[in-house]
C-alpha cells in the first residue's frame, strides 16, 4: 500500500473530513492547506494528484496520536524519514490506545486471524531474531477493522471464530 492510499483509507475509516485533517497535521506542528490534502487523497491517475511521501504520512501519524490521546510534553517525537508498515502499525495502536487484544479483534472483523505471537512480531527491533515484517494484507486489514467499529459503527461478530459443542 502506498502513503496515499493509507492516508485516504485512515480519513475514511475515522470519519475525518478536510478541517480536522488539517487540524491534525497542525498538531505536528506541520501547516497545510485543505487544497494539499485534496490532493494527496485524489487517485494516482488525476491531474491533480500529489504522492505523499513518508515524512508527511508520518506527521500525520504523529499529529493523529496528538489528535486521540493528547499532546505530550516537552519534546514532541522525532519524524521518521522511512516508514515501514510495521511502524505504522504502531503509531495507529498508540493513537487509538489498543491492547494487541484489541487489534487481534479488529483483524477479526476484517475476517484476518492473526495469533497472539505474529502479532507481537511485528512490534520488535527490527534486529530481533523473532521480528516480522508487517504485509500489506495485515496493515489493510488491520484499517479495515477500523472502519467496522469505528465508522460503521457495527460489531460484526468475526467470520470464524470456534464453538465448543454442548
Amino acid at each position: 500500500m502506498d502513503n496515499n492510499d493509507i492516508l485516504r483509507r485512515l480519513r475514511y475509516a475515522l470519519e475525518l473530513n478536510d478541517k480536522t485533517m488539517v487540524k491534525i497535521f497542525g498538531l505536528a506542528d506541520y501547516n497545510v492547506s485543505r487544497e494539499q490534502i485534496s490532493q494527496w487523497l485524489k487517485k494516482e491517475g488525476d491531474l491533480d494528484f500529489k504522492p505523499c511521501n513518508d515524512s508527511l504520512l508520518a506527521t500525520f501519524l504523529n499529529g493523529l496520536i496528538n489528535h486521540k490521546r493528547g499532546k505530550r510534553e516537552g519534546e514532541q517525537p522525532k519524524l521518521e524519514k522511512r516508514l515501514s508498515n510495521n511502524i505504522i502499525l504502531m503509531k495507529l495502536k498508540i493513537a487509538l490506545n489498543l491492547k494487541s487484544e484489541d487489534i487481534l479483534h479488529l483483524l477479526e472483523l476484517a475476517d484476518f486471524i492473526l495469533g497472539k505471537h505474529e502479532l507481537s512480531a511485528f512490534f520488535r527491533k527490527k534486529g530481533h531474531k523473532h521480528y516480522r515484517e508487517c504485509k500489506d494484507q495485515v496493515l489493510r486489514n488491520f484499517i479495515q477493522g477500523v472502519q467496522f467499529k469505528y465508522r460503521d459503527g457495527k460489531e460484526l461478530e468475526p467470520a470464524f471464530v470456534w464453538k465448543i459443542p454442548k
